[in-house]
This record gives structure tokens, C-alpha cells and sequence, in this order.
């Protein structure tokens, strides 16, 4: 998405995974995935999904 970015935290402010998720992300499989995106959205901290809610919200 483009705005990855962990400024020496461990925990990427675009897409909120960690730096262990996103190195070993292709080898994840889909339950361990979704998984992640699940806790993520709970979370609601990383820019992906704050930018989504802003997306989904009614006007």
C-alpha cells in the first residue's frame, strides 16, 4: 500500500503488522494471514485501516 513505515518501532504504522509478519509474510499461510489482519482491525491503529473506516463511513 505504500506507506509501510516502522521508524525503528516494531510495529509497521501503515499496515500494523510487526517486523516478524512482515519479513516472514510470504510464508504465513492464509489462516495465519487473516489472523493477523483480524487482530490488526480490532486494533484499528495502522493507517490502512484507519484510511479504510474513513473510505466505509456514511456521509
Amino acid at each position: 500500500m505504500g506507506v509501510c513505515t516502522t521508524l525503528y518501532d516494531e510495529i509497521c504504522q501503515g499496515c500494523g503488522r510487526t517486523l516478524n509478519e512482515v519479513s516472514n509474510w510470504v510464508f504465513f499461510s492464509d489462516e495465519e494471514k487473516a489472523s493477523v489482519w483480524k487482530r490488526i482491525r480490532e486494533d484499528g491503529t495502522a493507517t490502512r485501516f484507519q484510511r479504510q473506516a474513513k473510505e466505509n463511513k456514511p456521509a
